[in-house]
This record gives structure tokens, C-alpha cells and sequence, in this order.
């Protein structure tokens, strides 16, 4: 493996140190809390296998999906504690239903997100909302081929750069698999996070929490609540200082991830179906291959379809990478120095417009 010296050449997926024959490469944590690999030159063979299945360096064409959906699930609980409409976890149940296995996102005790999988219905709380902080996949590419090659039933959720990295690193097609990735606008550093945590007692973190509406969603870490669009390590995400350097040039976009299925929140539905609007979540789900049109169809009661065109249009993260700010380079050597000042100083670029305070305003007051 050549050293990587361009870092928007590599997401940080880890299949080439999962495929390695010698497990000579290690994935190490770079100045910005993102992981690469590192070779062991004296341990490389020069077989070649971690370059064929770097999904950057050989990815694909995009393609155009089979069918699109706006869907929710009936269970009130679910969809509450859930991100948009709860589709997930009517994925995940049926796999487990089946004897199956789950993987996806979740946080440990030391709040870092890693992925993990379960055969449980109860362990699919842990994967249930998003996550908006990158995931270490450790070595679950590994873990989910040993369970593909039991003939067991596998989900695996991820972005869609892990999802690519899976696919990749298996090299065939499973007729048991069924890959499902969540639409991504990027993934944050996790040292950006650690260090925003720093200081603060955490007993409980939600950033998609409803209480104040799925549009108007506030940010929960431990007691205190705040609006996404003023919490300040939301808005360096959104306005994209925190990401990593490949997110600005993604390859696996508009289905090069060759996942079955994404999942995204439908932000443009009051707009493009308002009748099933209740602003308790609604999922926007595009559907890839026959595999993941026949899995989701019997799944989900609530279903509405809707065009492609009009899903990418209020999601547009499918289909096209987040910006690179102009002032990125600045973020980080500020962060090297003082990251909590960074943080918060980064974060009023992307305040939120005046008639939209006053609206969550009145919203907090209405509520109150």
C-alpha cells in the first residue's frame, strides 16, 4: 500500500486493514481525531489486496434506483425514538425475526460511536437514532463475512462509505446480505466531539431528540436541550469544519455505495405529500436492487411512493458532496490550539436566521 499523502483519498473505512493477510496495516488517529492506515513495511508482502479493495480507488458508476418511498412505521414508540420514521428498526426486526444479525452505530460508555451488531430485538435500541460523529467499524467487516459464511441472515447499516468498504472487502455477493446506509452530509471528528463533551456531565446524548418537533429537533446532552441550529457542535458540523477531508469529495454517492437501500430524513414532505405530515418523522427511503425492493416492501405499512427527482430534491446529500468551508484550515489550527473555543467560534457561521429563532421561540413558549 502507498502511503496516503492526499487524505480526501481515503474514508477512513478500514477494509484494507481488515482484509490483510499479515494484519500488517493498523488504522491510526491522525492530528484531526480521523483514522488512516499505517503499514508495516518489514510485515507487507506486496500482495496487493488492500489497494483492490479501497472502495476510493475502485469505485463506480452511479446508477438510478428501482423505486422510491415515503414511509413510517405504525409503531408510535419506535418512530418517536427514532431519528425520521423508524424504517430501521422494521429492517432490523424481521433480520432478527429470521435468526439474523444487525450491525450498525452506537455509542460506548466513554461516548466514543463505534459499530457493534446484535442478534437481540432489545440491542437494537443502542444502533436507534443517528449518530453524528464518525464510527470506529473495528473489525466488523470481518465479523459480518463469518456470519454471512454461517448462512446466517446479516444487516448492516452504515454510511455510505462503510457500506462501500463492506462491499469491497467481501469481493462476492451474498444472496443473505442486505446492506442499508443512511443518506450522509458527512462524519464529524470524533476528537471534535470528545472535546466538546470535555467538562460536561453526560449521563445521556440524543441529537435527534422530537420534543420540540422532528423539523424544529433539539440536541439532549445530559439535562440540558438545545435547538440543532443552536448547539455549537451542531453547527460546525453543519457548516461542515468538522468533517473529514474525503466527505468533500465522496465516492459513494447516488448508489456507488452499492448498498440496497438508503435511508434518509424526508424534509421536503409537508411539501410533497403534507397529508402524512404530523411532524413526528417521515423517512425518505430509495430503494437500489431487487434485493432491497424485495426486503422492504411486506416491512413497512405506511407507505406512499414519490420520485426520485423529488426525494433528492429536499436530500440532496444522496447524490452531491458537502462543501469544503473556505476557512477550514483556520478551524483546525484553532482547534489544535484551544478546540473548545473553535468549536464555539466555528459554530456562529451557521446561526440560524432571525424569523427562524423567533419561530422556535415561540415554539419553546407555546410548549412551556
Amino acid at each position: 500500500m502507498k502511503p496516503i499523502i492526499d487524505k480526501t483519498l481515503c474514508c477512513g473505512c478500514g477494509a484494507c486493514a481488515q482484509r490483510c493477510p499479515k494484519r500488517c496495516i493498523k488504522m491510526r488517529v491522525d492530528e484531526q481525531g480521523f483514522l488512516y492506515p499505517l503499514v508495516d513495511k518489514d510485515k507487507c508482502i506486496n500482495c496487493g489486496l488492500c489497494e483492490k479493495v479501497c472502495s476510493v480507488l475502485n469505485h463506480g458508476e452511479p446508477i438510478q434506483p428501482l423505486s422510491c418511498f415515503a414511509a413510517i412505521n405504525n409503531d408510535e414508540k419506535i418512530r418517536l425514538a427514532s431519528s425520521s420514521g423508524g424504517v430501521f428498526t422494521a429492517f432490523a426486526e424481521h433480520v432478527i425475526a429470521q435468526g439474523g444479525v444487525v450491525f450498525g452505530a452506537k455509542f460506548n460508555e466513554k461516548w466514543d460511536v463505534i459499530h457493534d451488531y446484535t442478534e437481540t430485538i432489545g440491542g437494537l435500541t443502542a444502533f436507534r437514532g443517528s449518530k453524528y460523529v464518525e464510527s470506529v467499524i473495528g473489525d466488523n467487516y470481518i465479523r459480518a463475512e463469518r456470519f454471512l459464511n454461517q448462512n446466517r441472515k446479516v444487516l448492516f447499516t452504515g454510511t455510505p462509505c462503510q457500506i462501500a468498504g463492506l462491499k469491497h472487502f467481501l469481493h462476492k455477493e451474498y444472496d443473505n446480505l442486505l446492506c442499508v446506509e443512511v443518506a450522509c452530509h458527512g462524519v464529524p471528528s470524533p476528537r471534535v466531539w470528545k472535546s466538546y463533551l470535555q467538562g460536561k456531565n453526560v449521563a445521556e446524548v440524543n441529537f435527534r431528540d422530537k420534543s420540540t418537533g422532528w423539523k424544529a429537533y433539539s440536541v439532549k446532552i445530559g439535562k440540558i436541550r438545545k435547538y440543532h441550529d443552536r448547539n455549537d457542535y451542531m453547527n460546525c458540523f453543519l457548516a461542515n469544519f468538522s468533517l473529514r477531508p474525503s466527505c468533500f469529495n465522496c465516492q459513494a454517492k447516488c448508489g456507488k455505495s452499492m448498498a440496497d437501500i438508503t435511508l434518509a430524513d424526508f424534509w421536503g414532505i409537508s411539501k410533497i405529500a403534507p397529508e402524512i405530515d404530523d411532524d413526528k418523522g417521515t423517512s425518505a427511503v430509495v430503494i437500489w436492487t431487487i434485493n432491497g425492493l424485495n426486503t422492504f416492501k411486506p416491512r413497512t405499512t405506511q407507505l406512499q411512493s414519490i420520485s426520485y427527482e423529488k426525494v433528492v430534491n429536499y436530500n440532496p446529500s444522496i447524490i452531491i458532496s458537502s462543501q469544503r468551508p473556505d476557512k477550514y484550515e483556520y478551524f483546525w489550527l484553532d482547534f489544535s490550539h484551544n478546540p473548545l473555543s473553535a468549536i464555539e467560534k466555528y459554530s456562529k457561521r451557521n446561526l440560524p436566521s432571525l424569523p427562524l429563532r423567533i419561530k422556535q421561540l415561540l415554539i419553546k413558549i407555546i410548549k412551556s
